[in-house]
């Protein structure tokens, strides 16, 4: 066993050398118990840190949970993270943090306090966009009576869209506008750059007919409009929590097999064919969606202890 951990650590350092970053997956496990964060070197092998203990307890919001984090580097240099704190609450949870280590006191944002029929606010995600200098902050909401042309009786009345708000500082946010209706129930979307357009990779959750699986669209500007939905990206199995890397001229979009229980990805070329690599990924054992964002080999060290 020490062998191995040594063989593990002088592996670490040459390619930590050789790479000058290290991708980070902020995650939760059961049902929203607290930041985890795995790391790899390669986008294939991930492991847990700090022996998969909780990095940031949650406290915001009534239920206080921690579901779907996701973290960003921001224009500011600094790390902001977002995330799910209840099932039915009207906001999200938002909190800063230099190193990861440290967090600034976790704040409630009532991104849709101001619609009576919104029933939830799920899985947030924040883009820079670096031509505004802003945030764009989004989610999945279901307001009640909207859209009944595409809901399920299955669903239990839920019937989500994609809403956003932009901000500079996270003290002050735009008016919550919508940002995706592509004709059916979608959640957990999360965009990238390519670029001079926006990759938004996207959880169909149509239930009949059985659908619960992973599409792409497309926009010149972040805050859109986006494209419609392309086929299918993932199996006949159900994906959700989307989260994508760019390695080399490969895109690797990683996801939860929920009903599984377990991890998956995808891989293509050209955002068009996609071939399934979940046998080839491993992940922390119980690990749940999150998003994958890049460090510093400094920073890495710093979590490492």
């Amino acid at each position: 066993m020490l062998l191995l951990i040594s063989l593990v650590s002088c592996t670490v350092s040459k390619k930590q050398a050789a790479n000058e970053e290290v991708y980070l997956f902020s995650y939760f496990k059961g049902n929203g118990d607290g930041l985890h964060l795995a790391y790899s070197l390669d986008g294939y092998q991930w492991q847990a840190l700090k022996n998969d203990s909780i990095f940031l307890k949650p406290t915001a919001g009534k239920d206080k949970l921690m579901r779907d984090p996701c973290i960003i580097r921001g224009g500011d240099g600094k790390f902001h993270m977002v995330w799910t704190v209840s099932w039915n609450e009207k906001g999200i949870g938002y909190s800063s943090s230099e190193d990861l280590l440290h967090w600034s006191e976790q704040k409630f944002v009532p991104v849709m306090a101001h619609e009576p029929k919104a029933r939830n606010t799920w899985a947030p995600e924040i883009t820079y966009d670096n031509r505004t200098k802003e945030y764009m902050i989004y989610w999945a909401t279901t307001i009640t009576g909207l859209y009944p042309e595409t809901q399920s009786e299955k669903d239990a009345g839920y019937n989500h869209r994609m809403y956003y708000t932009t901000t500079k500082d996270f003290k002050s946010f735009s008016p919550t506008k919508l940002l995706y209706e592509p004709g059916f129930n979608v959640i957990d979307a999360t965009i990238v750059q390519d670029g001079k357009r926006y990759v938004m990779f996207l959880k169909d959750e149509t239930r009949e007919p059985a659908q619960k699986n992973l599409k792409v669209a497309y926009s010149k500007k972040l805050t859109g409009p986006y494209t419609a939905a392309g086929a299918p990206i993932t199996g006949k199995y159900w994906a959700e929590g989307p989260t994508t890397l760019r390695l080399g001229n490969k895109w690797i979009v990683y996801f939860d097999k929920y009903t599984e229980h377990a991890m998956g990805a995808v891989q293509s070329e050209d955002l068009k064919n996609w071939e399934d690599i979940s046998d080839k990924i491993s992940f922390p054992k119980g690990m749940r969606h999150g998003t994958i964002f890049k460090v510093t080999t400094a920073e890495f060290k710093k979590l490492r202890k």
